[in-house]
């Protein structure tokens, strides 16, 4: 079973592609649960317009399963909180210009 610092180890193999970062430090990830049997993750969009949630849920899906060797990784779409940049990294506003 996999830690939940290793799944998120694992979730920074995922990319917005939008924005070229990690939904981690982009601080999209709110939620991450790892069971014997299963991988729960709750997780934002940066607008609820986002045309790309099913990639990324997919993703999600993916590096889980591949870093895990489970077959149910249950990725959850949440509007709550709203996301805003305060979410993300210190890494991932520099990159963007965004102040610290």
């Amino acid at each position: 079973m996999l830690s939940k610092g290793e799944c998120l180890d694992a979730l920074k193999k995922v990319i917005d592609p939008e924005i070229g970062i990690n939904i981690v430090d982009v601080g999209l990830v709110y939620r991450v649960e790892p069971k014997e049997d299963s991988i729960e993750v709750d997780f934002t969009l940066t607008s609820p317009g986002c045309p790309l949630a099913d990639v990324i849920m997919a993703d999600i899906t993916r590096v889980l399963q591949e870093a895990s060797g489970l077959d149910t990784v249950v990725p959850q779409l949440v509007w709550n909180p709203p996301w805003s940049i305060d979410f993300m990294s210190e890494d991932a506003r520099l990159e963007l210009g965004y102040p610290i």
